[in-house]
C-alpha cells in the first residue's frame, strides 16, 4: 500500500500535466494577483510576530494614553480604545482567520471527498442512498443558520467555532465529488481497471480521484474565503473568538459601537477580511480555468 501511494504521488505531476496547466493559469493577470494576495496573506499570518510593529498589542495590553488615535506614521491603522495598535492586531488576525480555514478544510475535505467517492462509485446502491440523504439534510439548512445554532450551544471560543463550521461544511464536498465520480463511473478507463481485477479502493483513489482534483482544488481555494467570512460572522455576534484575541470579526464588532467618529476601528479589520477573500476567490477562479480544457 505504501509503495502504491508513493508511485501515485510520483505520477501525479505527469497525470495532471502541470506545466500546461500553469501556462493557462499564468495567462490571467487576475489569477496572478490572487496568487500574490494569497501568498502575502499566508506570509503575514506566519510572520506576524516578527513583522508586526507592536507584537505585544496582540494580547492583554492597555495604554490609555494612546487610546483612539487616528491613523498616523506611528500607528498606520490607528489605535483602539485600549491604546493597542490596530495594524499589529490585524496582522495577528490573519493568523486566526487562516488557521480556522486550514483546520476546517483539513477536517471536512477528506471526509466529504471519501464519502462522495464511495457514494458515486456505488451509485444506485444503499451506500449511495444513505450518504446522499444525510448530506441533503445538512445542505437543506442554510450554512450560517446551522453554524449559529451549533455555536450557540457550545461555549464561545475559536475551537468551538471551528467545530461548528466543520459540522455543516462536509456535505458540499460530498455532493461535488459525488456528481463528478458518478459521471466517471462508467468511463472506459474505469471499466478497463475493473476487467483487470483492480480493487474498488484502487479504482476510486487511483483512477477516479485524480480526475476530480480540478473541482476539488477550486472549491478548496474558494472555500478559504467562505470559511473566513463565516468564522468572522460568528465572532462578530460573540460566538467565536473572545477578547482580547485579535480576531478580525471580533475587532469589527468591537469598533462598531464607536462608529462613525472612530471609523478606523472597524474599517481596517473589515478591509483585511475583504482582502483575504478577494485574493483566494481570484486564485480559485484561476485554478478553475487551469483545469478547464480549452474549447479550441
Amino acid at each position: 500500500m505504501k509503495i502504491d501511494l508513493l508511485n501515485w504521488l510520483r505520477q501525479l505531476p505527469r497525470k495532471l500535466d502541470l506545466k500546461r496547466r500553469w501556462y493557462r493559469f499564468s495567462r490571467s493577470p487576475l489569477s496572478i494577483v490572487g496568487l500574490v494576495i494569497a501568498i502575502g496573506s499566508i506570509g503575514i499570518a506566519l510572520f506576524a510576530p516578527f513583522i508586526a510593529p507592536y507584537p505585544k498589542h496582540a494580547g492583554l495590553y492597555v495604554n490609555l494614553d494612546d487610546a483612539l488615535q487616528p491613523p498616523s506614521w506611528s500607528h498606520p491603522f490607528g489605535t483602539d480604545e485600549d491604546g493597542r495598535d490596530i495594524l499589529s492586531r490585524t496582522m495577528f488576525g490573519f493568523q486566526y482567520s487562516l488557521s480556522m480555514a486550514a483546520v476546517v478544510l483539513t477536517l471536512v475535505a477528506p471526509v466529504g471527498i471519501v464519502l462522495g467517492l464511495v457514494a458515486g462509485y456505488y451509485r444506485g446502491k444503499w451506500v449511495d442512498t444513505v450518504v446522499m440523504r444525510i448530506a441533503d439534510v445538512f445542505i437543506a439548512v442554510p450554512p450560517l443558520v446551522l453554524a449559529l445554532a451549533v455555536a450557540s450551544v457550545l461555549t464561545p471560543s475559536t475551537f468551538n467555532s471551528m467545530m461548528a463550521v466543520s459540522l455543516m461544511w462536509w456535505p458540499w464536498y460530498t455532493r461535488l465529488v459525488y456528481s463528478t465520480s458518478s459521471a466517471l463511473r462508467n468511463e472506459y478507463f474505469v471499466q478497463a481497471a475493473e476487467v483487470t481485477g483492480a480493487s474498488s479502493g484502487h479504482i476510486m483513489f487511483s483512477e477516479i480521484l485524480p480526475n476530480c482534483l480540478g473541482p476539488i482544488l477550486t472549491k478548496l481555494t474558494l472555500d478559504v474565503g467562505w470559511v473566513i467570512l463565516l468564522g468572522s460572522a460568528l465572532s462578530f455576534v460573540g460566538l467565536g473568538a473572545q477578547a482580547p484575541t485579535p480576531d478580525l470579526g471580533t475587532m469589527v464588532n468591537g469598533g462598531a459601537r464607536f462608529m462613525p467618529q472612530f471609523w478606523w476601528l472597524s474599517i481596517f479589520p473589515a478591509l483585511a477580511i475583504v482582502f483575504i477573500i478577494l485574493g483566494f476567490n481570484l486564485l480559485g477562479d484561476g485554478i478553475r480555468d487551469m483545469f478547464t480544457e480549452e474549447s479550441r
